[in-house]
């Protein structure tokens, strides 16, 4: 907007700083200075007293006090070259505390960026409040801005969205712009950086920042950015102190050297198929090429893809894609129908961005259905090119490989793979995996798959079989991971198994090991949760939670059960799954409420049966305190619970009934299956009745025993700096 020159002030022998507006330049004495020679325009009637007034206030805001405007600053700016997050994060502390100061005089900057922030031999200086404005004392809005006619007045990629958007503006934009630069500080470049301001204001409005990677010190960077630069104000810290703050705790951060790599993340969800006119048969395969599709695309580093499961309410002839790209966070959208005629299969696809609903490519053709696999693979790679996803060598390498050896067996393994996610039709799915590996022995995904159900199946079928089916998974398992030793799938589900055979510490390994190599994947970021929980390790578990989250807010988690062993209720409660009820139903008992939990309880006795029957009679003792009635279903419930962490909820109970017996029996019990949060079970409240047996002082220290050697083999591996801890 202007020109900034150095200059002597000979009255005070002084440098100073003057400043001149480029439009107003013609209309003041000494023209050519204000654009240079040859460019002074005259100004337009009407507009000199907006100018004038601009410049007084560029002035007088100046006053608040953050940097003297009439003093000459010699430095240079902040961000333009790649910095440790260690220096990046003191560089911007001091910025944040001046951001601070101007809040609390009612100031919002509205123009941070990293020409604002001055290095100088004398330290970081905050500049440049020409567009600056006061706010009202409830800081939800800014006073009428004072704008170039016509104009958008700032810097589009480092505005936040409500400066973009017509919404109110007020200290939080600030925030955003501070996440912007704290990015740019250490990777040399603006998070939204474009071709044209019109791009980078798409950019900021609808696209999610590259992801940082690297040390620990670079994921707790990245964790900053992350929430700063959130879409919505209400997501973002909310004052410049709440930020400074993090600030401080990341700079605690042990830093290996190792650089930010930003690495640019694209968010897909692969509608379910549609399949016109209805054809139950054609219906299973077009379900399954869509788990196939995200299956194939979810190993990419620089993709992540939703479950076909949580798009499932999109579907229908016309999408919303507005709400679907808020609802799963997604920047693109594959939709596809199917059409049977009768040996031949006619496939119409189209990817779209979310949510503008611009169409990327569109595909149509006709393959036989006995060729499944070149339709899946076709349209895989036409997803990584139209959407220009980089791949490494490796990546090239695994989109390449685990072709089914025959079409037969690429048909049952869709077929099953539609049956594999309805605990009634687990069995189904089995007879069908194991057709398709009569026929292709070498199809390493199926073995995954096979292992999954296994396990599965032993964990809700018939509790005889439990260990020959569990048996079964682990050598499915083995088999997948043979065949392909970096099947991230393979991994993930063999974590899942390994904890259920109380072999946590081995499962936090796999997960982790997986984590290093796939780090945009949040299902196995997932599975740490889980794992690193039965570990001990409840602050990593919630870490785990909070980097899966990042790149997936609607990814499957169990921490609420993190939550609830850390104390936190109201945490716990709202974070579990909806349609679960556990941590509901003992927040209740622990605010001594139970009367609706017991009406609820009731209600649902005549509707449910089998294990979910007898949990609920246990439970509806132990609110009523009946420690005759809770002892039957307690028993039977002890008799086919394989699960430690149940176990553990288990001797919650008993301890609430006062039957002390039942209470340390189900303790030692998760105990020895490998569930080793030593400091929830010494912190309990709800266990002081048991607490002087000796078996309690044994199973504490075994378990004591457990976390150590779960924390020693985590940070061997290297967990706390893939976690930012």
């Amino acid at each position: 907007m202007g020109i900034v020159y150095a200059a002597l002030d000979e009255k005070l022998n002084r440098e100073v700083a003057v400043k001149t507006i480029r439009d107003v330049g013609a209309a003041l004495p000494g023209a050519g200075l204000a654009g240079g020679p040859g460019r002074g325009r005259r100004q337009p009637p009407g507009r000199l007293p907006d100018l004038r007034d601009r410049g007084r206030r560029r002035s007088g805001v100046s006053r608040h006090g953050v940097a003297r405007g009439a003093a000459a600053v010699r430095g240079a700016p902040a961000g333009r070259c790649p910095q440790s997050p260690i220096d990046a994060l003191a560089l911007l502390l001091p910025a944040l505390e001046a951001l601070q100061a101007l809040h609390a005089t009612g100031i919002v900057h509205r123009d941070l960026k990293p020409s604002d922030v001055f290095v100088t031999p004398h330290g970081v200086r905050l500049l440049d409040f020409g567009l600056a404005r006061s706010v009202v004392d409830d800081a939800t809005a800014t006073v009428a801005d004072l704008t170039m006619h016509g104009q958008v007045v700032g810097t589009p990629a480092y505005m936040a969205p409500e400066q973009l958007d017509g919404s109110v503006v007020d200290r939080r934009a600030d925030l955003f712009a501070a996440g912007a630069l704290l990015f740019e500080m250490v990777t040399g470049r603006s998070p939204f950086a474009a071709a044209s301001n019109l791009a980078s204001m798409h950019a900021v409005l609808y696209e999610r920042p590259p992801a940082l990677t690297g040390a620990s010190s670079v994921d707790a960077v990245d964790r900053i950015v992350r929430r700063t630069l959130e879409k919505k104000p209400a997501d973002r810290y909310q004052t410049a102190a709440d930020m400074a703050a993090a600030v401080r705790a990341a700079s605690l951060t042990p830093h290996s050297g190792e650089m930010a790599r930003a690495v640019a993340v694209t968010r897909l969800v692969v509608l379910p198929f549609r399949v016109l006119p209805a054809d139950p048969d054609t219906e299973m395969l077009a379900i399954g090429l869509a788990d196939a599709l995200t299956a194939s695309l979810s190993g990419l580093d620089s993709m992540v893809v939703r479950s076909p499961l949580a798009a499932a309410g999109f579907g229908g002839p016309t999408p919303d894609l507005k709400a679907l790209a808020t609802t799963l966070e997604v920047d693109a959208v594959l939709t596809a129908t199917l059409m049977r005629a009768g040996d031949q299969l006619r496939v119409s696809a189209q990817l779209v961005d979310a949510p503008a609903g611009t169409v990327q490519w569109s595909h149509r053709s006709q393959t036989a259905l006995g060729d499944l696999f070149a339709l899946q693979d076709e349209l895989t790679r036409q997803i990584v090119a139209s959407l220009a996803v980089p791949l490494s060598g490796d990546e090239e390498r695994a989109l390449r490989q685990d072709v089914p050896a025959s079409p037969a067996a690429y048909e049952c393994y869709l077929r099953a793979t539609r049956f594999a996610n309805n605990h009634e039709t687990m069995h189904q799915a089995r007879d069908l995996y194991l057709q398709c590996l009569e026929q292709d022995p070498g199809y390493a995904l199926a073995w995954a798959r096979l292992g999954r159900v296994y396990r599965r199946i032993g964990n809700w079928g018939d509790r005889a079989q439990a260990a020959d089916n569990f048996s079964k998974a682990e050598h499915a398992l083995g088999r997948a991971l043979e065949l392909s030793p970096d099947l991230s799938l393979a991994h993930h589900y063999y974590a899942y198994l390994e904890i259920d055979l109380g072999r946590a510490q081995e499962a936090m390994l796999r997960l982790l090991a997986g984590a290093k190599r796939h780090r945009s994947d949040p299902e196995l970021l997932a599975g740490l949760v889980h794992a690193l929980r039965y570990c001990g390790l409840l602050d990593a578990s919630v870490a785990a939670f909070e980097k899966a989250e990042r790149l997936d807010p609607n990814v499957t988690t169990s921490v609420c059960q993190t939550f609830w062993m850390l104390g936190d209720t109201h945490r716990a409660v709202e974070t579990e799954r909806e349609g679960d009820r556990m941590m509901g139903m003992l927040a209740a008992l622990r605010n001594d409420q139970p009367a609706p939990v017991i009406a609820q309880l009731k209600r649902r006795a005549a509707k449910v049966s089998g294990a979910v029957e007898v949990t609920n009679r246990a439970f509806l003792a132990v609110l009523e305190q009946d420690a005759q009635a809770f002892a039957g279903p307690f028993d039977s419930l002890l008799a086919s619970t394989r699960d430690p962490e149940n176990l553990y909820y288990m001797a919650l109970m008993a301890a609430r009934v006062g039957d002390r017996d039942r209470c340390l029996s189900a303790l030692e019990r998760a105990v020895r299956g490998g569930w080793f949060c030593a400091q929830t079970i010494a912190g309990e409240a709800w266990l002081a009745g048991v607490r002087d047996a000796p078996r309690f002082a044994a199973l504490v220290a075994q378990a004591e025993a457990g976390s150590l050697r779960a924390a020693t083999a985590f940070r061997d591996a290297g967990g706390d700096r893939l976690l930012g801890l």
